[in-house]
């Protein structure tokens, strides 16, 4: 085992290196290797497939290694949230903008979004006003959602959290027709 192991040890560590930052890591996860290597040295079912079968345990005391470490810091108890009126406000704010946006759109598609997204209707409520199908209204419902959208990003840079859209500015003058 020793004398194969000296044959694959350089090529090991620098393939952790590749994928570390501290020498000291690097060390840490080879000695792990070769501990695993020779504990299971009687699974090692030919030795024409030794190099490939290091690199595997390689590969995932490396993976152990990532899933153990936190490679962020915890976040302080004493950070507020967003204030509610902020995101409320920005909610306000992007509400004002689309209408435009949606104005723009063909007559076939605004009217089954704005009545399902901005009046609340179900879509089996908007296909029954609208003399549809339900797969109809939900198509073209769908497919109102898809230019809107098209619209908005060639327009807006747009900020996603946790509650939806956080924030948006308008891009640059000029890159975009809005």
């Amino acid at each position: 085992m020793e004398h194969h192991w000296q044959l694959h040890k350089a090529k090991l560590r620098s393939y952790l290196a590749r994928h570390l930052n501290h020498d000291a890591d690097t060390d840490d996860i080879l000695q792990e290797v070769y501990i695993k290597a020779h504990t299971q040295w009687h699974t090692l079912k030919s030795q024409t497939s030794l190099s490939a079968w290091l690199h595997r345990i390689a590969y995932n005391t490396l993976m152990d290694h990532f899933r153990q470490s936190k490679p962020w810091d915890e976040l302080p108890d004493s950070l507020e949230s967003p204030d509610a009126d902020e995101t409320e406000m920005a909610h306000q704010q992007l509400s004002e903008c689309l209408r435009p946006l949606m104005e723009e759109l063909p007559e076939k598609y605004r009217v089954p979004l704005e009545m399902a997204d901005l009046d609340g209707k179900n879509q089996q409520q908007v296909a029954d006003e609208l003399g549809l199908s339900l797969s109809g209204a939900k198509s073209r419902v769908q497919r109102g959602r898809i230019l809107l959208k098209e619209k908005f990003t060639a327009c807006c840079d747009i900020e996603v959290g946790r509650g939806g859209v956080t924030s948006f500015s308008p891009k640059k003058p000029g890159s975009q027709r809005c």
